[in-house]
């Protein structure tokens, strides 16, 4: 979301005392001091002076924004134009794998880039996945056909779910803990500025030039993003304590791997998706049940140990994504509908709210960046519950402003920007304590898992509002009770958030 302004950077009680790196040298990518360091009064300057746009990061932070700006500005952007593209490629009766084909092959990318980044470090499964992006951007735009676009889309996902994941991963391995709660609040940064500009810029190259354009865009960006953040993370050393499978180690079945199972998390994600665009409740039940299933299964082996037990620790982070993204993304996703249809605004106006809530989710995320020095090395659950909190009262002014007619309904925007900035606090912060938490061979594992948290639960949470919607149409009931029942648990799942953020650190004995 759009990137804010740096700041300095002044060293409190946890604060290292290591020299500077040698420019040029490697990232250091923690912050022990080491013998015969610097005295205390050095690394105060140092630190006040430091920032994550002065070298030795400056590149490095560029590239990994840059990175995830394109990936918001495909996202979003694409969405804006797909109906045209949908129907001039004849894709019109299968329109909606045109955004599924993306999400499903996310899965697969996060959780594959994450466990390679474990093993050999972040700068390959970067490289790939951008090489792979860049390839589905291309064979999209060229696409002849509606298949041809989808098997484009599918690389572009595989892509995506790469560059999300080890943005995170970098961002660990690559800067001093002190800076790496800056960094997720840029990578927010990074994704929020494409979003609100992205449908703009994307409609005016489809309507000016050609639908093909917004792919063709890319692709230079692509290779200034690569070339801008992978010298500095080849580097950094292999992550510590990764190492090679020993050779009298038993074999992994390939249908036990993590990546196996990754592709039967995206499969049984697909059933359930499309089991709940279903009106038929015989058909909807057993397609939902086995997908739902599929997918718990799945998930036990691409999560970290004990993440469906909300074990406390880098586990309960993953909960803490799916229940933030479950409740932002799945309340965010139905605000329009309602401010259209139950309040009759414009579609420019209902866009009021979700522009609202982009922004004031970066503010929340920026100003929690800055006074993260207060809680380093220590447990961030009481700003993670705040912002939980926050979050669950922008969700029922919303809802408010949305169902009750005796309301304004712009008091649905504001409601939003109060939600917005409850899930930058609580979205920047339980980052920041999950991914410290991880060890230096698990990085790519807890960011690749956090990630693939988001992105189920965006898919789920929109999924089941959806059916909601449908199954109101259908079996005579209103829009009304539909977004009721979609408020009402997303409302919900802020309100777990809330009580499980105290397991966000093992409990101190």
């Amino acid at each position: 979301m759009p990137s804010e302004q740096e700041a300095t950077v002044h060293g409190g009680p946890t604060a290292s005392t290591s020299p500077a790196p040698e420019p040029g040298g490697p990232v250091p990518p923690a912050d022990a001091a080491g013998p015969g360091g610097p005295q205390p009064s050095e690394p105060v300057a140092a630190h006040a002076a430091e920032s994550v746009f002065r070298a030795p990061y400056a590149a490095l932070t560029w590239g990994i924004v840059l990175s995830v700006g394109l990936v918001a500005f495909e996202s979003m952007g694409v969405a804006t134009v797909l109906p045209d593209i949908a129907e001039r490629l004849g894709g019109l009766h299968a329109y909606g794998w045109g955004l599924s084909a993306l999400m499903l092959a996310n899965l697969i990318g996060t959780v594959a880039a994450g466990r390679d980044a474990d093993r050999h470090g972040p700068a390959r499964p970067l490289a790939a996945g951008l090489v792979v992006f860049a390839v589905g951007c291309a064979l999209a735009g060229a696409a002849p056909n509606w298949p041809a676009f989808l098997a484009g889309r599918f690389l572009q996902g595989l892509g995506v779910g790469a560059v999300m994941a080890l943005a995170y991963a970098a961002i660990s391995l690559a800067y001093p803990q002190r800076l790496r709660a800056r960094m997720f609040a840029l990578v927010a940064g990074g994704w929020t500025v494409p979003s609100l500009v992205g449908p703009t810029l994307a409609a005016v190259i489809s309507d000016h030039v050609s639908w093909r354009g917004v792919f063709v865009l890319l692709l230079p960006l692509i290779a200034v993003a690569a070339a801008l953040a992978l010298p500095q993370l080849r580097r950094l050393d292999r992550p510590e304590g990764a190492a090679s499978t020993p050779a009298h180690a038993p074999a992994t079945r390939w249908w036990a791997t993590p990546v196996a199972r990754s592709v039967l998390l995206a499969a049984g994600t697909g059933v359930l998706l499309a089991g709940l665009q279903l009106r038929q409740l015989a058909l909807l039940v057993p397609l939902v049940v086995a997908g739902g299933v599929a997918g718990v299964l799945a998930l036990r082996t691409v999560t970290p140990p004990g993440t469906l037990a909300v074990r406390r620790g880098v586990p309960t982070g993953v909960v803490l994504r799916f229940l933030l993204c479950g409740a932002y993304f799945g309340s965010e996703a139905f605000l329009p509908l309602g401010l259209v249809r139950l309040r009759d605004l414009s579609a420019s106006e209902a866009g009021l709210g979700l522009s609202a809530g982009a922004i004031t989710w970066v503010l929340g995320a920026a100003w929690q960046g800055r006074s993260d020095g207060r809680w380093s090395g220590r447990s961030r659950a009481a700003p993670i519950a705040a912002g939980f909190a926050v979050l669950l009262a922008g969700i029922v002014v919303m809802a408010l402003g949305v169902l009750v007619d005796a309301v304004p309904a712009l008091v649905a925007v504001a409601g939003w920007a109060i939600g917005g900035a409850g899930m930058g606090v609580a979205f920047n912060a339980a980052t920041t304590d999950a991914m410290e938490q991880a060890p230096a061979d698990r990085q790519g594992e807890a960011s690749g898992a956090m990630q693939l948290a988001q992105t189920l639960a965006v898919a789920v949470l929109s999924g089941l509002g959806g059916a909601a919607v449908s199954l109101a149409s259908a079996y005579g009931s209103t829009v009304t009770v539909a977004l009721t029942a979609t408020f009402a648990l997303t409302g919900a799942l802020a309100a777990a958030g809330i009580l499980a953020a105290h397991r966000i650190r093992p409990a101190v004995s």
